[in-house]
């Protein structure tokens, strides 16, 4: 019991670090905020700014899936269908309640606005690719397609998610999502047909 309780404690100063952050850089501009000011703003220490998160770019980037266990990410992702799971998945997030979002979409803007934060989203999204790539292996997909497959996946999500900033966010993240990754749909049919 008090390992959840102590979980949903770390849970909510994680969120509650990311949105004085955004709040901060909102107002100021990412460059022109300090850790030590993000954490003074969340009522934290910087040392906690760093353990959650490490870099300023991590604020940002951070997400559960970053720490989220191999069970858990069995759950979450159909290997027969990835598109469709990560349609559900961001369109889960879309839905939630503000104060539950695990990916807050003012985030997004981020990733495109600011070079390092680019940067550290790339890296973010090659370290889910080498876990989803793994799954992806048997059935019809050798080592090597299951990589290409993955990066695929990954990669192309970020391009949905770049498109939807590029457009100023006409229509919902998920909406993009699903255009840009139905192309890669046949890479998990064809052992199927």
């Amino acid at each position: 019991m008090a390992t959840g309780l102590r979980e949903r404690w770390r849970v909510k100063a994680r969120r509650t670090i990311q949105e004085r952050a955004l709040d901060l850089f909102d107002e100021r501009g990412f460059d022109a905020v300090t850790i030590e000011e993000i954490a003074a703003a969340a009522e934290v220490s910087p040392s906690s700014v760093y353990r959650y998160f490490g870099t300023k770019e991590g604020l940002l980037v951070a997400d559960e899936f970053d720490t989220m266990s191999q069970e858990a990410l069995d759950e979450i992702l159909d290997v027969d269908d990835p598109v469709g799971s990560m349609i559900q998945i961001v369109r889960a997030y879309e839905q939630a309640p503000a104060d539950a979002e695990p990916m807050s979409l003012r985030r997004i803007r981020y990733f495109f606005k600011e070079p390092s934060i680019r940067t550290a989203f790339c890296a973010s999204l090659d370290r889910a690719s080498q876990r989803i790539a793994p799954m992806m292996t048997g059935g019809h997909l050798t080592e090597t397609q299951a990589r290409v497959a993955a990066n695929a996946l990954v990669f192309g999500y970020f391009s949905a998610l770049e498109q939807w900033y590029l457009d100023d966010g006409v229509r919902p993240v998920a909406d993009y999502v699903a255009e840009g990754l139905e192309p890669l749909r046949p890479i998990w049919s064809v052992g199927g047909e």
